[in-house]
């Protein structure tokens, strides 16, 4: 499949299509499955989501994102609550886990 999508329009006949003409399709598609609030931008949003998700470090994602500052990057993280504690979750795990040993090691655990 081609990098580009190419106008099938009798005006732009085989010319690729413009980010304004793209966003408009979108749009209508987007409506016509009525799903008003996506966008081609809401795509934008989903890929910075997964790579949080997927454990990448914020300013590692806002240099792929090309931001200059973190905070415009954490607008575009959606992380759920099930993210969120998930996350917690493995961390409070990974601490326990280090205290048993650190208490292993003092000889204070049997």
């Amino acid at each position: 499949m081609d990098r580009y999508s190419f106008s099938e329009s009798r005006r732009n006949r085989a010319q690729p299509l413009s980010l304004w003409t793209w966003s408009k399709v979108v749009r209508r598609i987007a409506l016509a499955a009525d799903v008003p609030r996506f966008s081609t931008h809401t795509t934008r949003h989903l890929c910075l989501t997964d790579l949080a998700r997927m454990g990448w470090e914020l300013h590692t994602i806002a240099t792929f994102a090309g931001h200059r500052h973190t905070d415009s990057t954490l607008r575009y993280i959606h992380l759920s609550g099930r993210d969120l504690a998930d996350k917690f979750g493995r961390s409070m795990d990974h601490i326990h886990a280090q205290r048993i040993a650190m208490l292993a090691a003092a000889g204070t655990l049997r």
